[in-house]
């Protein structure tokens, strides 16, 4: 049977909610759809080798030296743990490929080799189908996306900074740069341009050093991520560089960068195909200084193209990885049809040229046709300060700027992922507030499942590849 309406789904969602107010005897959590008798749960390939142990996580790490060799937890023998983190629902923590079958949707593309993936609707958040969503893996330089949203609100993009010796301490070997130079000015746009574009960890040392230095900094990465309930990420380097006990997942990477895309500054960064760079003042042949610039573009494949893969339609960012830990990372956001999707990629097994941008690609195709036809197998969950706000009937989230938090103010109540409501109050007074506050926390939650939209008003529609 073909899946069912949107509609129909979520006015049953609202039904439950009314139904579930009734209990008011404990905190009541709204779980994610479940596998039915026409989903599919396939296991993972590699199920004999045993999966490291989780690190822990900790917002007050202290980052590792850019020169310590890092263990390796993401062996070509490695296999998802069999317990996963639930966030988003059930499904989401099973090993293997979680996605609804039913007649009308279309099958998954073949060749997919990525240990952990998944495609989601970045409006509604519905997870529409993943493999291995809450695998804890090194996350290469897609954590610069947990980076930007954590510190782009600091400072207008106007403000000047010059660089310090200090400033450029501690960059890992064999880190990509976009070439800062000590004694020479740069704005605040100039430096994202750099983290964007050129994934340049010298301008991610140097907003770090503006923002109070590295340790700070990662102290505040992980405080959002906690936010931001990406709870599979622990952060260690501001980069990303490859550090001991650094993860991220697909869902969290997925979670952030649809964090990141409420901000009106991240979008344009991430959507920047090539920009002018300042270069490093010299002496012309009269003595006089001068600087000139030169031109970066960015390293995303699917927005700036390649010889073979082509800007794929509709493209707007997000950002790309790879390190010798992570291997390819990838997570793009792109707009079809009115529909906007989000897809995260993480380390390839084949290992061909821009592979994991052809993966995406492939999973790109896949949710814009699948899309409105597949029951979702989870949700990306809202902030925790979202949650907490408690939805408003008919609300939306606004997109953010610099100098705003960026977050929606819908949600359901208690922090928890979906909805849920505590009966308490002493005498019969307090029960009966007890009892109208957990219907409409209830109500509340049911309008969040509903209403709750993350609209990207001002994507940038990518044109072909000339």
């Amino acid at each position: 049977m073909p899946a069912p309406k949107n509609s129909i789904r979520r006015s049953l969602l609202v039904t439950s909610a009314i139904f579930l107010s009734t209990a008011l005897t404990a905190p009541v959590a709204l779980a994610a759809p479940s596998p039915s008798a026409g989903s599919s749960s396939i296991p993972s390939a590699d199920s004999s080798a045993t999966a490291s142990a989780d690190p822990s996580k900790s917002p007050s790490k202290s980052p590792s030296k850019g020169s310590k060799k890092p263990k390796k937890p993401n062996g070509s023998k490695a296999a998802p743990p069999a317990k996963m983190s639930t966030v988003g629902g059930a499904r989401l923590g099973q090993a293997g490929t979680q996605v609804n079958l039913a007649s009308g949707v279309p099958v998954l593309p073949k060749g997919l080799s990525a240990r952990s993936w998944i495609v989601a609707d970045a409006e509604s958040g519905e997870v529409l189908a993943a493999h291995n969503a809450h695998w804890k893996l090194a996350p290469a330089s897609t954590l610069k996306m947990l980076f930007a949203d954590t510190l782009l609100p600091k400072w207008p993009s106007s403000t000047e900074h010059k660089v310090e010796s200090s400033d450029l301490a501690g960059i890992g070997s064999g880190s990509s740069m976009v070439g800062l130079k000590e004694d020479e000015t740069y704005t605040v746009h100039d430096l994202w341009l750099g983290v964007f574009l050129r994934s340049g960890n010298d301008a991610v040392r140097v907003l770090a050093a503006m923002n109070g230095g590295v340790e700070k900094t990662v102290e505040e990465m992980n405080e959002h991520a906690e936010e931001l309930q990406a709870l599979d990420t622990a952060v260690v380097s501001p980069d990303g560089y490859d550090a001991e006990g650094q993860t991220s997942s697909a869902y969290d990477l997925t979670l952030i960068a649809r964090s990141g895309l409420q901000k009106k500054d991240f979008r344009e960064y991430a959507s920047t195909v090539r920009a002018d760079f300042p270069g490093e003042t010299k002496k012309n042949k009269k003595g006089k200084k001068v600087r000139g610039s030169f031109e970066i573009q960015s390293t995303n494949r699917l927005l700036s193209g390649d010889y073979d893969v082509p800007v794929y339609e509709g493209i707007a960012g997000v950002k790309n990885g790879n390190t010798t830990d992570a291997g390819a990372t990838f997570t793009g956001v792109a707009e079809q049809g009115g529909r906007v999707l989000l897809v995260t990629v993480m380390n390839p097994e084949k290992k061909e040229s821009n592979g994991v941008y052809k993966e995406t690609a492939k999973l790109f195709d896949w949710g814009f046709e699948a899309a409105g036809k597949v029951d979702p197998v989870g949700e990306l969950v809202p902030p925790r300060s979202a949650v907490r706000a408690g939805a408003r009937p008919g609300a939306s989230a606004s997109p953010g700027e610099a100098g705003g938090t960026g977050e929606g103010t819908l949600g359901a109540a208690d922090g928890k992922p979906v909805a849920s409501a505590a009966a308490g109050g002493a005498g019969g007074v307090g029960t009966a507030l007890a009892v109208t506050g957990g219907v409409l926390v209830l109500l509340a939650g049911g309008a969040f499942l509903v209403n709750r939209r993350w609209p990207l008003p001002d994507l940038v529609r990518r044109r072909p590849r000339p």
